[in-house]
């Protein structure tokens, strides 16, 4: 078998990717080497801690936001900055594979700001439904899941659209998005579930509806659509 010998040793993903990962990635790292030992005070606050104080996504902040037209205006930060921070170093590590994986699937066809949009819109449609859509919820919300899901629905939508062109069954694209959910079904019955599933699922919603109008061809598949209707 043939081999290029200037190949590079793993896939090259789109530098998109890497604008979206690398903050994830130095954000877990500093509190690594903090929780070691090797940077801040000793006996002060953890630093994860500390960034959930600043960035976790509040339901009660949010909801009086909403109520107040958006003050306290200082806290807005808190819809993109919740998908900085994590629960865990565990819970940060399949955050950055997720992103690496679903990424370069979709970055390789969207272009750069479109991945933008969607991982950011996903982001703030999923704090927004987390914070808005579950009375008296109160548990704070963390991590970028949402934009994860929202990556899952712009490649969904890739797969989609791909099985119309073709005259196949367009829905067999929902399968995946199916398997996820049926998968954090059975997590939270065997575990105890939480309502993170509110904002994931927003956020697919938002990615798939947000790929309609940033995707290449997007618009003609809009048009189609409503000529099929």
């Amino acid at each position: 078998m043939d081999r290029d010998p200037n190949a590079p040793p793993l896939n090259p993903l789109p530098p998109v990717v890497w604008l979206l990962v690398l903050p994830l990635i130095g954000v877990e790292l500093a509190i690594q080497v903090q929780a070691a030992g090797l940077a801040g005070a000793p006996n002060g606050l953890g630093w994860r801690q500390a960034l959930f104080q600043h960035l976790m996504l509040l339901p009660d902040v949010l909801r009086l936001q909403w109520q107040t037209g958006g003050h306290p205006a200082a806290e807005l930060h808190r819809l993109l900055g919740y998908a900085l921070v994590h629960a865990s170093f565990t819970h940060a590590l399949f955050a950055v594979v997720l992103l690496l994986a679903l990424g370069k699937a979709v970055g390789e066809i969207f272009r750069a700001w479109a991945v933008v949009v969607v991982a950011l819109g996903a982001t703030v449609a999923g704090g927004m439904a987390y914070g808005l859509l579950v009375p008296g919820l109160k548990t704070p919300l963390v991590g970028a899941y949402p934009a994860i899901y929202g990556l899952i629905g712009a490649f969904t939508w890739l797969l989609f659209t791909n099985l119309a062109r073709v005259g196949a069954n367009k829905y067999r694209a929902f399968r995946l998005i199916g398997f996820l959910l049926l998968a954090q079904f059975l997590f939270g019955v065997l575990f105890g579930g939480n309502w993170d599933w509110v904002a994931d699922i927003t956020g697919f919603v938002a990615g798939f509806l947000l790929s309609f109008l940033v995707a290449p061809g997007g618009f003609a598949h809009v048009r189609a659509l409503i000529r099929q209707r």
